[in-house]
């Protein structure tokens, strides 16, 4: 297999990739449903902004974001069965299942954890350590750029912190179990370890005094962005859409049976970051995971990092040579 020549690099050539958003398939139908999947994501966006800015306080407040969170995710469930990308990627019950497992532990475990040792946990620690003060001018702001500021710092340091997971060990034996899925759905952004899922999470938005409100503007970035990274619909992005932000197809390269694809496209939510640091393939993938398409259990999710680091382990200190006796 050639592949295809991206900047320095080869793409596609362990496994089929498609590269060039004018090789991706398109939403086929009557002018309604391609009108439809065209505009979703943008009035999506749009309107959960306007709700946030302009609903009252009574309603402005984290219980409804979890709600409406968890209905847009049954909206978006719906959409997979309507409009799917692949018909090799449709739930099972058996995955969907395990889905919700994970769900499950990052609502519970993970959340609890990161509650006592996060970002924001070891963030107050530095602060009243160095009796450093918050960066009280961001309050100052207009409220979209706060919200928009807290958004790209987290995404910043997200693509940071992702990045390093693949070029570092010990960092990639953590993130490793997450490339062993071999389908995108709705729910599989929370299927991984999770000591994983708790360092992805880290950011230092904690650092700066921002209103209530513009928080939950920027979650909105999250939700109505990053979700569609995990997602098996068929959309036609506008170009510009695909151009400022992550999208199915960038990230299902990122999951691809291709090693060279996989070291691509590592921000959540903005691809221009990515744009940024040469690290952005445009173009999307149907053949995902690792070890040629090896699906793994919950239990070895669970143990992969510590067993496979102690295996590691092991074969380095076999390979050192003995020490010579003194004669």
């Amino acid at each position: 297999m050639d592949g295809v020549r991206v900047g320095n690099r080869v793409i596609g050539a362990d496994a089929p990739v498609t590269i060039g958003w004018e090789n991706i398939p398109q939403v086929e139908g009557g002018a309604f449903k391609r009108a439809f999947f065209t505009w979703f994501q943008p009035a999506v966006l749009l309107g959960l902004i306007a709700f946030w800015y302009y609903a009252p306080n009574s309603i402005a407040k984290a219980s409804t974001a979890i709600g409406i969170g968890i209905g847009f995710k049954v909206l978006l469930l719906a959409l997979e069965w309507v409009n799917p990308r692949y018909d090799s990627w449709r739930l099972t019950w058996k995955e969907l299942a395990t889905d919700m497992f994970y769900v499950g532990l990052g609502y519970t475990m993970v959340r609890m954890v990161s509650g006592f040792i996060g970002s924001d946990a070891m963030i107050t620690a530095i602060q009243q350590s160095f009796h450093w003060d918050k960066l009280n001018w961001f309050v100052g702001l207009p409220l979209l750029v706060q919200a928009f500021l807290i958004a790209f710092i987290f995404d910043f340091g997200q693509y940071w912190m992702h990045r390093g997971m693949h070029n570092w060990y010990p960092l990639w034996l953590t993130h490793s179990v997450h490339h062993f899925i071999t389908q995108l759905n709705i729910n599989k952004g929370a299927v991984g370890n999770p000591v994983e899922i708790f360092l992805i999470g880290l950011g230092i938005g904690g650092f700066f005094d921002f209103l209530p409100r513009a928080a939950l503007i920027a979650g909105t970035f999250g939700m109505a962005v990053s979700t569609y990274q995990h997602i098996n619909v068929r959309f036609n992005s506008p170009r510009w859409w695909r151009y400022v932000f992550n999208t199915t197809e960038h990230h299902s390269l990122h999951h691809s049976l291709d090693y060279e694809a996989t070291r691509s496209n590592y921000s959540g939510t903005f691809i221009f970051i990515d744009r940024m640091f040469g690290t952005c393939v445009d173009g999307e993938a149907e053949l995902l995971g690792m070890e040629g398409g090896r699906r793994m259990s919950i239990r070895e999710q669970m143990t992969y990092p510590f067993t496979e680091a102690w295996r590691t382990t092991r074969e380095r200190l076999a390979r050192q040579p003995a020490a010579i006796p003194a004669e």
